[in-house]
This record gives C-alpha cells, sequence and structure tokens, in this order.
C-alpha cells in the first residue's frame, strides 16, 4: 500500500502534466488563430493598396486636368490682354466671351479692382480668391484620400505584424511546456511550466486586444 508521501508528487506530477497539456492545447490553438488572422490582414493589406493605387490614379488624373485647364485660362486672358492693350474692343471681347466659367468670375472681379489705375489691384485674375477650380479641388480631396488609404495599408501591415509576433509567443510556450515534460526535477518542470503560463497569459491579453478579421 502507498504511503501519503508516495501519493503526493504522483498528484503533483498528474497536476503539472495536466497544466502542460493546456499549455500544449492552447498555444497550438493560438498559433493556428493568429497565422490565419496574419494571412487575413496581409489580404486586408493588399485591398487597401489597392484602393490607395487607383485613387491616386483618380487624383494624378484630376490634377492633370487642372493644369490643362490653368492653361487654357492663362492662354485665353493672355490673348484678350494683348487685343486689349492695342485697343482691338472687338478682339478682346471675342476672347473674352470665350473665358472659362470658371475664369469668369475671378477676371470679372479682378476688373472691378481696376488694375490699369489701381497700383495695389491683384497682378493677374488668377491671384483672385474667386479663381477656383473644381479639377484642383478634386486633386486635393483625392490626395486626402489616398493618404489616408496609405494609413489604413500600414495599420493593416503593423496588424498582420502583431499577429506574427503572437505567433512567435505561441512558440515559446510551447517550448516550455516541451520542456519542462523533459527535466526530473519537481521544481524546474514547474518553473518552467509556469513561465509558459506567464507568457500564454499576457499573449492572449495581447491579443485581445487585436481586430479581427472575417469577411471574404
Amino acid at each position: 500500500m502507498a504511503t501519503a508521501a508516495e501519493e503526493k508528487p504522483s498528484r503533483g506530477r498528474t497536476a503539472q502534466e495536466v497544466l502542460v497539456t493546456v499549455l500544449l492545447v492552447v498555444a497550438a490553438l493560438g498559433t493556428s488563430w493568429s497565422s490565419y488572422q496574419a494571412t487575413r490582414w496581409n489580404g486586408e493589406q493588399a485591398k487597401a493598396a489597392s484602393r490607395t493605387n487607383a485613387i491616386r490614379i483618380d487624383a494624378a488624373r484630376a490634377q492633370g486636368l487642372s493644369q490643362a485647364q490653368s492653361q487654357v485660362d492663362v492662354a485665353t486672358f493672355i490673348a484678350w490682354a494683348d487685343a486689349d492693350r492695342r485697343g482691338e474692343a472687338a478682339v478682346a471681347a471675342f476672347y473674352a466671351d470665350r473665358f472659362r466659367a470658371e475664369f469668369r468670375p475671378a477676371f470679372n472681379a479682378w476688373m472691378a479692382t481696376h488694375p490699369l489705375t489701381n497700383p495695389g489691384a491683384p497682378p493677374t485674375p488668377f491671384a483672385m480668391p474667386q479663381y477656383q477650380l473644381a479639377s484642383r479641388q478634386e486633386a486635393a480631396r483625392l490626395d486626402a484620400a489616398a493618404e489616408s488609404s496609405a494609413a489604413e495599408v500600414r495599420r493593416d501591415i503593423q496588424i498582420a505584424s502583431d499577429y506574427v509576433l503572437t505567433v512567435v509567443l505561441y512558440a515559446v510556450v510551447l517550448f516550455f511546456a516541451g520542456m519542462s515534460t523533459k527535466i526530473a526535477n519537481p521544481r524546474l518542470r514547474w518553473i518552467l511550466a509556469g513561465a509558459g503560463c506567464l507568457v500564454l497569459v499576457g499573449a492572449i491579453a495581447w491579443i485581445a486586444t487585436f481586430p479581427v478579421s472575417f469577411h471574404v
């Protein structure tokens, strides 16, 4: 018949083995979950990067249209100014009638400042606050949207990296749990198992703060 002294180590060994089993199971499940989430967030990053590139292309197009429209406005204004300087009223009116709709308010506001006699008048209509191009504003809006989308790309990359780091932490847990089964000294076994518990709890507490991606 076994004595109490013989049963106590046996119960301790059993409890330690149960703890190690729990560590191994939870760490294995955590590794699978974090690996899946890292893959998911890499996919989210790729989609966000595609959106960013598409927005930047649209922004470049809007910027190109803005520059083209500005060149048209400058060209027609110069032609008008030359005709007006030469006293060719009919030619000047011809060009004035062909001012673009976005340029006309700035031109009228500039003329109201009497630029020929007022030294303090703006040098050209393009310096007037009324000169606003919808394409330029659209380009600015798209640039801001692209920057926001790029920030989302960086965020997704960071999340995926964090999930990968938790995989490393789970590997540490598996190492401690596995090593504890190879040690004969009961105290060292418990120390290794306890260290594995601490790392596992820390990893789970940290991963609980991560966003989760499920949708396809």
